[in-house]
């Protein structure tokens, strides 16, 4: 682990400086750091300083905002390197994500689906405020593995449940497995409005979407 680098990677998305996330990414893509570790050590660290201190009232809206462009600016540079290091694997399925109606927030949400891709995963973000058609759409037209629902506001929580119910409706329910996350979100909503799974960070939400593709591929061969 080389600490100057990542600290480095940290300090410039708090400070939200876009050009200095390119440079010090740039040096990071260049070196023998893993681009995997830059991102979850550096990026997101940063990233999720600036979202506690906006959840506790010790930010503005305008940090959160240059962090995650500061964020995204690094994880550009960083991103062909990381997918360099993919393409040599096999692809672990797909996964379409996305934030829900109503709601703007992505730096939880773009940091999962960049781990997502880091792991194997072919990954369609849908970005955010995200209405439940596109969802359904998506998941119609891209058949993923896993539909992931973020939301970060409490308001914007029965989206998710909208999107599962509509997916219900429409008979793709059984086609594809569906997480959900966010500050608000918790294991007990998951299974309230019958997703497949909660996950509270980017770490664990990888983890969550390997197995659950493990699990039906497992129900598959039976």
């Amino acid at each position: 682990m080389d600490l100057p680098f990542l600290e480095e990677l940290k300090r410039v998305v708090i400070e939200g400086d876009v050009e200095k996330a390119k440079e010090s990414a740039q040096r990071v893509s260049e070196s023998d750091i893993d681009p995997l570790e830059a991102i979850t050590e550096g990026l997101a660290k940063g990233a999720k300083e600036v979202g506690d201190k906006f959840g506790k009232g010790e930010a503005f809206l305008a940090d959160l905002i240059m962090a995650g462009e500061a964020m995204k600016a690094g994880m550009a540079v960083l991103l062909p390197k990381l997918q360099a290091m993919k393409a040599k694997r096999k692809s672990l399925g797909k996964v379409v994500i996305g934030t829900v109606k109503g709601d703007i927030h992505s730096i939880g949400k773009d940091i999962v689906a960049t781990l997502l891709e880091a792991e194997g995963f072919e990954v369609i973000n849908l970005g955010e405020d995200v209405p439940t058609e596109k969802f359904i759409e998506k998941v119609k037209e891209c058949h993923p593995n896993i539909l992931g629902l973020s939301s970060l506001l409490t308001a914007t929580m029965l989206t998710q449940k909208e999107v599962i119910e509509v997916l219900e409706k429409e008979g793709l329910r059984e086609k594809v497995k569906v997480i959900i996350g966010g500050a608000p979100t918790t294991r007990e909503w998951a299974d309230e409005i019958e997703a497949d799974g909660w996950s509270g960070d980017a770490i664990s939400a990888v983890k969550l979407a390997k197995q659950l593709v493990a699990e039906k591929e497992t129900q598959l061969r039976v």
